[in-house]
């Protein structure tokens, strides 16, 4: 067999490739891969390096760390591809939720679907597709493609669908609300709870949730929740879903909010639902904020990054992130369980078989095996229907450039729908159209109509920063909440890939 190589696109966002690449030197088998870094930017890829050129050496591991602008270089002979891009950065990003918020719609973070997220799959979608077509002509036959980027159902759809490799989309939501859930239960470790998901990426149900294997339903939960001192507060929108749906949702407050109709349709009650004390649990804009200010920070901690480089390897401090199971797994043998996102053809008997779904799932030398047969409830099962409809013509459209179609998509996303009229949404994406041009290739046709249907519109825009916005913090301020965290977690480590 060929030596193992692992290409990392977008290496550049630095937290999470340093996390990716010292979960899959815990493993003693891999520790001979290469891992080819790239990214558009040249500085953020040369850090990386330096950090992960320094695990190595530290740790006496024989891996092989090379880092490159050019993608196509990097994928040459990669058994496995990890992406984990953000195309337009941050800057596209602020478009998101800016553009949006004129037309009264209040989102907290805008990479799923809603308007921001909607956008954020059509820059996305170009790329992918470039990096499926390199993909194919230069990487290991039957390369494997890791996704982790956002719109992660859309990109996964369009990778699988028009880019003809091997994709398994991978997000940590569901780790993340095991994890709450334990907390509330009272378990002395998350282990104690075992559960089952089922979904769509960021709608996804804990349909099965065993305690010390005791099946926990639904007013168990609840009663769990309310009487917890800090979930009771930050939580109310996923405890509110639960008491009417009767099984909890993967997501964070935030992220479940702006996915349904109910909950961020009128300013007045946004505040209601959520919680201030992380931008996580509803702030608008919340996660805008918090990637900019990790960039800001990131100059900042580079030497604490560096230094901690110099720590011996921990297996025993591995997270659960998804991609060094799959890799191991899969070179191994070893078995491993986890949620992942793939088409779904019968996995999910209530939802599209064309969907991508967020299911359940084994990983060993013969790939990925998933569970088959699972039903929702219909209470969930009807909001990723909805969702599923959305991100169907938003695929369509990123991939054939038909405005009209994008235009109908983002109309029939429930929260933009709940929200705003017909020809607030035509206006609204063509504003978005030019905004992001530049990322935006296949819609080079339609700008210049956009532009002029824009100079001659009537329909009123509002100029409003949401119901729940809080500033970018200084870098002065972060250094002061740091201090007063004293050794808890620091800003660029709230920000994920």
């Amino acid at each position: 067999m060929a030596p193992l190589k692992i290409a990392i696109i977008g290496a550049g966002s630095v937290g999470f490739t340093r996390t990716l690449v010292r979960d899959i030197l815990c493993v003693p088998e891999l520790q001979e891969a290469e891992f080819a870094l790239t990214d558009i930017n040249e500085h953020n890829l040369g850090m990386i390096r330096q950090i992960l050129e320094r695990v190595v050496a530290v740790n006496r591991l024989p891996a092989r760390i090379s880092a490159t602008t050019q993608r196509r270089a990097a994928l040459e002979g990669a058994r496995y591809i990890i992406n984990c891009v953000r195309v337009g950065g941050l800057e596209a990003f602020a478009d998101d939720i800016r553009i949006p918020l004129q037309y009264g719609v209040d989102q907290c973070v805008g990479d799923t679907i809603c308007a921001g997220g909607i956008l954020y799959g059509q820059r996305s979608i170009p790329a992918i597709l470039e990096f499926c077509r390199d993909i194919r002509a230069v990487a290991e036959p039957g390369a494997r493609l890791l996704n982790y980027a956002n719109p992660m159902a859309m990109n996964t759809w369009a990778a699988l669908e028009h880019g003809g490799v091997d994709t398994i989309g991978l997000c940590h939501g569901v780790q993340h609300g095991w994890r709450q859930i334990a907390e509330a239960l009272g378990a002395a470790h998350p282990s104690e709870v075992e559960y089952i998901c089922a979904g769509i990426n960021h709608q996804t149900w804990y349909i099965d949730v065993r305690h010390n294997g005791r099946r926990v339903g639904r007013d168990e939960l609840v009663a769990a929740y309310e009487r917890h001192p800090v979930l009771s507060r930050q939580e109310k929108v996923r405890i509110d879903v639960l008491k009417r749906f009767g099984v909890y949702s993967t997501e964070s407050n935030g992220h479940l909010s702006e996915y349904l109709p109910w909950y961020r349709k009128r300013p007045e009650e946004i505040g209601r639902w959520i919680d201030m004390s992380e931008w996580i649990h509803g702030e608008t804009g919340g996660y805008l904020r918090v990637c900019t200010e990790g960039r800001n920070w990131f100059e900042e901690e580079f030497p604490r990054f560096l230094a901690d480089a110099d720590k011996a390897i921990d297996p025993g401090r591995r997270t659960t992130e998804h991609a060094s199971y799959i890799i191991e797994a899969l070179e191994t043998g070893r078995v491993y369980r986890g949620h992942f996102n793939v088409r779904n053809r019968g996995l999910i008997t209530n939802l599209p078989a064309d969907a991508i779904v967020e299911s359940t799932g084994f990983v060993d030398r013969f790939g990925l095996n998933m569970v088959a047969g699972l039903t929702l409830p219909e209470a969930c099962a009807a909001p990723c229907i909805a969702s599923i409809n959305v991100q169907r013509m938003a695929v369509k459209a990123a991939v054939t450039g038909d405005v009209d179609l994008l235009k109908l998509a983002v109309l029939n996303d429930p929260l933009v729908g709940a929200v705003c009229t017909p020809d607030e949404v035509w206006q609204m994406v063509d504003e978005l159209l030019v905004a992001q041009a530049r990322w935006l290739p296949q819609y080079a046709h339609a700008v210049a109509g956009a532009e002029a249907r824009l100079a001659g519109s009537k329909v009123p825009k509002r100029d409003w920063q949401g119901a729940a916005r809080l500033p970018v913090r200084s870098i002065e301020e972060l250094r002061r909440e740091r201090a007063r965290r004293e050794g808890g977690v620091s800003p660029d480590q709230q920000v994920v890939a």
